[in-house]
């Protein structure tokens, strides 16, 4: 009953003249509910006709005292008018008068006919704190404390927002002044500052919008058109308390940073003149990464594929994904010899694929690292791409079993064109892995490049918008705020299967690698990185001041990881021989052995009987759906394809279907992607029928071949060729049992992919030991289309042919010899 008595808090809001329209408006269109709000807790007795049972009937009055002051009581009048005026619970009611009374004799009606002017300075004031709370939800985080160094606050828009309250002045900007700091005001329902209050003075409210957006973390959320999304990333943020750790979590943070850390000094004690690009500076991304591992893992998710660029990568190796040390130390021998084929490449782009069981949900988890070459955001989409395979193949159609973190550089980030391009597929139906966790490593400076010189938006993150992904900027000097970001992170993705961005505002302590001078370009960052003091530092301190740890138990959490360094250290100077096959991001253990040859190198016979045959070219040639209406040119090319298979005769688009529907028999899935292949663009394939009648009714005859057939995937792919070859590539890699295909639209168009084609799929056995069995169809288009789509340009495939032979063994020459 006590949450029903809401009138006095209700009204004031809606008091304004203005509102009247749009309230009669709003009743119009949708029936009324007496929604409990936050409210005052006086006792119902001081106003006892405020009760559940009357509630219909008290809101009746109220909507109609909005639209004609006139059209209620004199008594109710007063009430109403009292309650907006700002009177206390329980003394806005008045007795109705005696008959024989006249109302005006009524003190109380009196001083309100004097105080109306006020109703709408109250209102007004109540509007301008609303604004207020969403300045905040919006451009707080331009005020973050988010540079660890204390230079550029993370954002190249060094001015400050006119509606964020930096000083009482400011106030100015809202029509309130000093003197309005200790009233009450009532909290509008998109905001969470109040916890269980639903009023506050402003003072207070100024503050705890302050803590929530103003401090370490910054939060980028209010371009989501999308109110529970909205409403779910303020309660995470604006709830008062809500950043709260046990002692036993801020040890086990505390535990984490110190493997992170010491991993790195001991890379530099052993290897001081190698080249490892450490992550001093932002050791806090392990702790992140295993952060949201473990609460995906606690999720439900049991498959995690990451991608990532050079900077990092053996810490992460390492410690997230757990490749035993003595295999990466290892890697520092230069007397190493490898053992199988490949070429590895340096120590730093290798990938791993491992499957443990998490400490903290004691659940199997299975982690895949993606290898990649220098060209950083390359394996964005083959990252997605494999994570699409993999929930394909165990039927996770949600995402919930497996999913995707990638990892970013902030200069790449903002510079690459793929990672627009890998944004752009995350939505779309054949392409989608129900969100991802992309995590920013942002050092604030590209290789030597100033972030002022190396993008145009105030953040690095900024690409993220277009596909409404939350994004969280927090200072990675705080542990704890970049835990409690990252789990709200894997929440977001878990909850809503969408992006999110966690953007690490970091350092880097060294230069571009660790053979750097930083110094030649960057002199007043490197000098105050100079002075500052670790991560790790810094929150051991901190825990040792509020008693969570000790000194000693600090020491002896170090030595215990140091031991552990240098046994592996030890046991790594046995290792004489380098077996590429350990670092294997997608093993296929089916189709190969051990030692990376295949189980078998017979080949089964691929002849076709010829009553298959015909059946996959009467199902090509014919609607295997009832009142399925297609266009009428389409019945002719159909009605041809008939023709052809009773004169046993093939052109190319029939010779693919039979090839594709022969192989969907023998349970290989397959899989073409690429722009309108669909229908193909020389409309020759038309694999995908659409009904003229009815929008999105498709029918594809080639999944109505054979009852337990595989599944054959079409589907037309954004306009892009990086990022889709990328991304089939990635699918390719997940089984060998199946045919993926990509088609350039024009046989030129492959030139846009080019990136895909040389460093992944050219060089990936001899370089990568890579397991994949894409097909890239390039299509010449001999039609009349000109120069530019007269040529697949073969040259550059016989050329990277010849370069990928002559690594293997000599090639003979062709020429004959000088005389």
């Amino acid at each position: 009953m006590l949450k029903l008595r809401t009138c006095a808090a209700k009204l004031r809001p809606l008091t304004a003249s203005q509102t009247v329209k749009t309230i009669s408006q709003h009743r119009l269109a949708a029936p009324r509910t007496f929604q409990q709000i936050r409210c005052y807790s006086a006792p119902v007795a001081a106003e006892p006709f405020l009760s559940g049972t009357s509630s219909n009937y008290v809101e009746e009055m109220y909507y109609a005292w909005l639209e004609n002051p006139k059209s209620v009581h004199k008594s109710w009048d007063i009430f109403f008018r009292n309650a907006n005026a700002g009177a206390a619970p329980g003394t806005a009611y008045q007795s109705p008068p005696p008959l024989s009374t006249s109302l005006s004799t009524l003190p109380q009606a009196q001083f309100l006919v004097q105080a109306q002017p006020n109703v709408d300075k109250l209102v007004e004031d109540h509007l301008a704190v609303q604004s207020l709370i969403r300045a905040y939800q919006i451009r707080g985080h331009h005020v973050a404390q988010l540079d660890p160094l204390g230079i550029l606050d993370a954002d190249l828009d060094s001015s400050l927002p006119a509606d964020i309250i930096t000083s009482t002045d400011k106030l100015g900007f809202y029509g309130l002044d000093e003197s309005d700091l200790d009233k009450v005001f009532h909290l509008p329902t998109t905001t969470f500052i109040g916890g269980n209050e639903s009023a506050l003075p402003l003072r207070e409210i100024i503050r705890r919008l302050e803590m929530a957006y103003c401090q370490h973390i910054g939060v980028e959320f209010m371009f989501i058109n999308d109110l529970e999304q909205c409403q779910w990333i303020r309660q995470k943020f604006e709830t008062p308390g809500i950043m709260q750790f046990t002692n036993e979590e801020k040890r086990t943070l505390l535990a984490r940073l110190v493997r992170s850390t010491r991993f790195e000094e001991f890379l530099h004690r052993k290897w001081s003149s190698e080249k490892r690009f450490g992550l001093e500076g932002c050791e806090v991304l392990i702790p992140a990464l295993k952060t949201i591992i473990d609460k995906s893992s606690e999720k439900g998710v049991d498959y995690v594929i990451m991608g990532m660029p050079h900077r990092g990568r053996l810490n992460v190796l390492a410690n997230v994904i757990r490749k035993e040390l003595e295999q990466i130390f290892c890697q520092f021998d230069s007397k190493l010899e490898a053992a199988d084929e490949g070429s590895g490449d340096v120590k730093y782009h290798l990938g791993m694929y491992h499957r443990r069981i998490n400490r903290v949900t004691d659940r199997n988890i299975t982690l895949s690292l993606v290898a990649n070459p220098s060209h950083l955001e390359a394996a964005d989409p083959v990252v997605q791409g494999k994570t699409k395979a993999e929930q394909f193949y165990c039927g996770d159609t949600e995402g919930k079993k497996v999913m995707s973190i990638l990892l970013h550089g902030d200069a790449a980030f903002a510079g690459q064109g793929i990672v627009y391009e890998t944004f752009h597929l995350s939505d779309l139906p054949s392409y989608t892995t129900h969100g991802t966790v992309h995590v920013v490593v942002n050092n604030q400076i590209g290789f030597t490049t100033d972030p002022r010189m190396a993008r145009s938006s105030p953040y690095p993150t900024d690409v993220a918008r277009v596909v409404n992904a939350p994004i969280f900027h927090v200072n990675a000097d705080d542990p704890e705020a970049v835990v409690y970001v990252c789990n709200v992170a894997a929440e977001w993705r878990s909850t809503f299967h969408k992006d999110v961005v966690v953007d690490l505002v970091c350092y880097r302590r060294n230069g571009h690698n660790e053979m750097d001078e930083p110094m030649f370009t960057q002199p007043l960052m490197y000098k105050q990185i100079r002075k500052q003091k670790p991560v790790l530092q810094k929150y051991a301190e901190l825990l040792i001041s509020q008693g969570v740890v000790n000194q000693p138990e600090y020491e002896e959490e170090i030595a215990k990881y140091d031991k552990i360094c240098e046994e592996a250290h030890a046991r790594s100077k046995d290792e004489k021989i380098l077996h590429i096959k350990h670092w294997l991001d997608s093993p296929w253990p089916g189709f190969f052995t051990l030692d990376g040859q295949p189980r078998s190198m017979t080949c089964p016979s691929t002849g076709l009987n010829e009553e298959d045959l015909t059946h996959i070219g009467q199902v090509a040639s014919s609607v295997p759906v009832e009142d399925f209406t297609i266009h009428g040119g389409l019945s002719r090319i159909l009605k041809t394809r008939g023709e052809m298979v009773k004169n046993r005769t093939v052109d190319w688009a029939l010779a693919e279907y039979m090839a594709f529907g022969s192989l969907l028999k023998e349970g290989i899935h397959i899989r073409l992607s690429g722009q309108d292949v669909e229908r193909g663009t020389f409309s020759h394939r038309h694999h995908v029928l659409h009904d003229q009648n009815v929008d999105k009714r498709t029918c594809i005859p080639m999944n109505h071949l054979w009852p337990n057939q595989a599944p054959y995937t079409v589907c037309n792919s954004s306009l892009s060729e990086y990022g889709v070859l990328g991304f089939e590539l990635g699918f390719a890699m997940a089984s060998p049992n199946a045919l993926v295909l990509w088609e350039a639209q024009f046989g030129d168009f492959h030139n846009t992919a080019q990136c895909i084609i040389d460093q992944f799929i050219c060089p990936g056995q001899a370089k990568w030991v890579r397991q994949n069995g894409i097909v890239l169809l390039l299509p010449h288009g001999m039609e009349g289309m000109g120069p530019e789509h007269s040529s697949a340009r073969p040259e550059r495939f016989l050329q990277m042919l010849a370069a990928v032979l002559s690594s293997a063994r000599p090639l003979p020459c062709l020429d004959p010899p000088l005389p």
